[in-house]
């Protein structure tokens, strides 16, 4: 890259098990899904971004759908601590390999 262009990073994402102690169940057209994993995006100013997503409760090939977090304060806590143990990941990457 030379020095007259600008490198843009639109957001950076990671993906985070949530601890079963902390899962949730909701609903979409009327099926049920466990909510399971995170994907929480780092914007661009610096502000963070989440999605739940899970399968459906009743197993099956469901797709793996997405769902608005729930502002519940030990969810915000995880979200906060996977995006600060992220950060001294990215802070220490060894390069491509």
């Amino acid at each position: 890259m030379g020095e007259d262009e600008q490198l843009v990073v639109s957001a950076m994402a990671i993906n985070v098990t949530v601890p079963e102690a902390l899962r949730w169940n909701d609903t979409r057209r009327g099926q049920v899904f466990r909510l399971d994993t995170l994907n929480v995006r780092m914007l661009p100013d610096g502000r963070l971004a989440a999605k739940a997503y899970g399968r459906p409760v009743e197993g099956g090939r469901g797709a793996y759908v997405s769902f608005t977090v729930p502002d519940r304060p030990e969810l915000v806590t995880l979200i906060a601590a996977a995006a600060d143990r992220a950060a001294e990941r990215w802070a220490g990457h060894r390069g491509l390999q």
